[in-house]
């Protein structure tokens, strides 16, 4: 089978579509690339939705916790408390098995014990309270000058929020927000060892690296794959953060525009 087959038939079979038996014996470096790159849709699918829906509840809770009033600002608290004071996995093993048990009474949640809904969920909760905690702390840091100059030119409420104070509070939040959306593409790999199942067959990338590993016991090709890949996604998420990041500090001085810097994240 030419690998040109092999992309046809695999590309998209973390989808659904195209051969469904996975190959058993002799495999080829081009099955490794093309299964492992087919789960890597579903990783991607994971970072994006929960980055996209995560920003906006970061964003309610860095005001609620910013809030005077203590209705608002305690449950932003706390609810940024639980997130980032437990373990990823073990969020994604709570959440499975609460999820498991509204599913029998409730049919209607059936859904919600599939990666695809119900792992997305989690970290969509886990990255909204580190995501959070990143822009409270670039609320706090808004120059009080800005704040006034609002504040003599008669804006108040909406328009102050809308004009100086979310624009500032992204412009000064986004070089560690670079680095939780890589934390979190990369947090992706997590849902293969969660308790929520594959469909059919139809993982991520970490699954079908791991169904080369076990068949061939030789993890030295699968895994580096993967890692390249990851690598990839990472210089991706740089570029386009990066660009980002321009935009937000196009009005300033060169010497004054926030720089990017990456930290590793040696645990979450």
């Amino acid at each position: 089978m030419s690998c040109v087959q092999t992309i046809q038939d695999y590309g998209l079979r973390s989808l659904g579509l195209g051969e469904r038996l996975l190959p058993k014996t002799d495999f080829t470096l081009c099955e490794h690339f093309t299964l492992i790159g087919s789960g890597m849709i579903w990783n991607i699918y994971f970072g994006i939705m929960a980055m996209v829906t995560g920003f906006f509840l970061a964003t309610a809770l860095a005001m609620g916790k910013a809030s005077s009033n203590k209705w608002l600002r305690k449950p932003s608290e706390w609810f940024i408390f639980l997130f980032r004071g437990s373990p990823l996995f073990i969020q994604f093993f709570f959440a499975y098995f609460f999820f498991l048990s509204l599913k029998k009474p409730y049919p209607m949640f059936d859904s919600f014990t599939s990666a695809w809904l119900g792992a997305l969920i989690v970290l969509f909760l886990n990255t909204a309270a580190y995501s959070g905690e990143i822009f409270y702390g670039a609320l706090r840091s808004i120059p009080k000058g800005d704040i006034e100059a609002a504040d003599a030119y008669g804006m108040s409420g909406w328009s102050r929020f809308q004009r100086i104070i979310w624009p500032t509070m992204l412009r000064l939040a986004w070089p560690a927000y670079t680095n939780e959306a890589i934390f979190v593409f990369q947090s992706t790999t997590l849902v293969f060892f969660s308790a929520f199942p594959a469909w059919q067959q139809r993982g991520d990338a970490l699954y079908y690296a791991s169904y080369f590993a076990d068949k061939t016991f030789n993890p030295f090709v699968p895994y580096p794959i993967l890692a390249f890949y990851f690598i990839l996604l990472t210089l991706v998420i740089v570029w386009g953060f990066g660009m980002v990041n321009k935009h937000l500090n196009r009005h300033l001085p060169a010497e004054r525009k926030a720089k990017m810097r990456f930290r590793l994240n040696l645990a979450r």
